[in-house]
């Protein structure tokens, strides 16, 4: 079998794979729970030698070591989506931030506008064909692998085969570093009182046949725990999380209902535990496929009935909607939510839902606010907004001119807050004056 010489032939420590980087290139890193962690820290290493290379990615786990202080001569971080590795030297004007649809990041890539030099990744190993699954991510790694000059491929024997459009053959890896290490995991939230409030009132928007499109964190989690009697449901989603499991096992996710990827849960990638891991591999239930396919809005549409669950960071009465940054600091990233809620508002019977928690800072501030942080940045705009969920109940957004909007959130908001909102608002002739003097 020649992929076996060509196995043998790429293969080398870390150190010696990355000396393949160069100053003043560009590199691309695997992200999530296929972080390479191995080969990032033998990146990091080399910055005693190294100046201007840029380095890039969406949300990483792990040390995120070239972003570190000090070594800004060696690296500099130009995120897409931001995670807590790399938020501080974002803030600090160490690192840069894209503010990018998650299904247009493949395009800078293919179209050159983002040319990649190096594409860092993790991998299961080969088959019997010389294939490497990349696992829990195909995401937009497998584009970038095709566009990059080089590809340094960290092949974990812990890392699960998945199915799908996630294979690169031997052949295309310039370098290969074998280990033998736990993925990173994220393991699940506890649900609380106010979660289990929001995802008692989310499931109530769910029907049965439904196609999901769901996130990370304690809200779709407890969403998913209030669908045990519901029936055929299907995933669409740019990621699932350890939630899934009991609900596929018991049969409520079983895909039978869908128009497109009938029986299979249409994934770009997951986050999660190694219970996931263990659980998706080699299984037909999944199917991977690259962001700019399962994230494109007019795919997403085609399914019927696809109720797709974001979370926000605030929304102001008017329903803009703000999920990447506090203020004017960048705090995570667009990510899929805007491509979601676009395809689900195009879907026939479909529901997008923006879920979250009326306060914050233990209930001194509210998330539901007049006017948006100064510097915000409004992800989702109030046109595109249809559902809004705190553990207060339901506004539905769609259609509605401000005043109603304005009633609608207020309704939703945290009850010691709504008289300020009240006030606003009829200061601001979204509200009659006489609702100020009942607040």
């Amino acid at each position: 079998m020649a992929w076996v010489s060509q196995y043998r032939d790429r293969l080398k420590t870390a150190d010696e794979a990355l000396r393949l980087v160069r100053s003043g290139t560009r590199v691309y890193i695997h992200p999530g729970c296929a972080t390479p962690e191995t080969l990032v820290e033998a990146l990091a290493a080399r910055a005693p030698e190294l100046e201007n290379v840029e380095v890039t990615h969406m949300l990483t786990l792990g040390s995120a070591a070239y972003a570190r202080p000090g070594i800004e001569h060696a690296f500099r971080h130009n995120g897409m989506f931001l995670g807590g590795n790399v938020r501080g030297a974002v803030g600090e004007g160490r690192a840069d931030y894209i503010p990018i649809f998650l299904s247009e990041i493949e395009d800078l890539f293919t179209t050159g506008e983002m040319p990649l030099d190096t594409v860092l990744l993790s991998t299961s190993p080969p088959d019997a064909q010389g294939y490497l699954s990349l696992g829990t991510g195909v995401d937009a790694t497998l584009t970038a692998a095709e566009c990059a000059k080089q590809v340094i491929a960290e092949v974990n024997h812990q890392m699960p085969r998945t199915y799908g459009d996630s294979f690169l053959h031997v052949s295309q890896v310039t370098a290969l570093v074998e280990t033998n290490r736990p993925l990173f995991e994220i393991p699940p939230e506890r649900c609380g009182d106010w979660q289990e409030r929001i995802g008692r009132s989310v499931a109530s928007l769910i029907p049965d046949g439904a196609c999901l499109q769901l996130g990370i964190g304690a809200i779709p989690d407890a969403v998913l725990e209030c669908l045990k009697d519901h029936k055929d449901l299907g995933i669409h989603s740019e990621m699932v999380s350890d939630g899934v499991i009991p609900l596929i096992e018991s049969g409520v996710i079983n895909n039978r209902r869908k128009a497109h990827h009938q029986h299979r849960s249409l994934i770009g990638f997951v986050l999660g535990t190694k219970k996931l891991f263990d659980f998706i591999h080699e299984s037909q239930v999944f199917e991977m496929q690259r962001t700019r396919y399962v994230n494109d809005p007019f795919r997403i549409a085609q399914n019927d009935r696809m109720v797709a669950i974001n979370s926000a960071i605030e929304v102001d009465i008017t329903g803009q909607v703000v999920s990447d940054s506090i203020g004017p600091k960048p705090y995570s990233g667009f990510g899929g939510q805007v491509d979601f809620v676009r395809g689900a508002a195009r879907s026939k019977g479909g529901k997008p839902v923006i879920a979250l928690q009326s306060t914050a800072k233990n209930g001194t501030v509210s998330r539901i606010v007049p006017t948006l942080t100064p510097g915000a940045g409004v992800v989702t705009s109030r046109a595109d907004v249809h559902y809004v969920v705190t553990e207060y109940g339901i506004a539905y957004l769609h259609g509605k001119n401000l005043r109603q909007r304005a009633e609608a959130l207020i309704a939703i908001a945290a009850p010691e807050f709504r008289g300020e909102l009240t006030r606003f608002a009829a200061a601001n002739h979204l509200l009659d004056a006489r609702c100020a003097l009942m607040a």
